[in-house]
């Protein structure tokens, strides 16, 4: 069975590096991703490949708790990761420059919804949901970047 892909993006006004920065603190994502409540870790360690969280996630009424692992990470461009809850699945942010104060970031994810939620079906039709929560998350990203460093 196969999810529903989805693929976000915003231009924003920092540096990779920067981006980057704030990025690779799994623990604050919840700053500015509206659907993540919060992060528990469960590996003794809190970035690079292996580590592992769960992320209380709410979507409207929906709550769960997304079981994750960080399966690839390039210092500075890239964090993969894998979804083992209840919603299965890939996600992964690049960073491309766009200009020396200028990058892009990438979000992608491909979904797997259990049978009882209409499995890929039930993917297809979250997907722009999601979409659109998603777009915010990375719009309100780029919002807690200016007011920490101011921009």
């Amino acid at each position: 069975m196969t999810g529903a892909p989805i693929r976000v993006s915003r231009v924003v006004a920092a540096s990779s590096s920067r981006v980057w920065e704030e990025l690779r603190h799994i623990d604050r994502h919840v700053l500015w991703m509206a659907d993540a409540e919060s992060i528990e870790f469960t590996s003794s360690q809190h970035d690079g490949v292996g580590t592992s969280f769960r992320c209380r996630t709410k979507v409207g009424p929906i709550v769960l708790t997304d079981v994750m692992e960080i399966t690839s990470w390039i210092d500075g461009s890239t964090m993969g990761v894998t979804h083992k809850g209840i919603v299965t699945g890939e996600g992964v942010f690049t960073l491309h420059d766009v200009g020396p104060d200028t990058c892009e970031i990438e979000w992608r994810e491909t979904l797997m919804f259990p049978w009882w939620a209409l499995g890929t079906l039930g993917a297809y039709v979250a997907r722009p949901v999601l979409a659109l929560i998603w777009r915010k998350n990375l719009r309100q990203l780029e919002e807690l970047l200016t007011r920490e460093h101011g921009a």
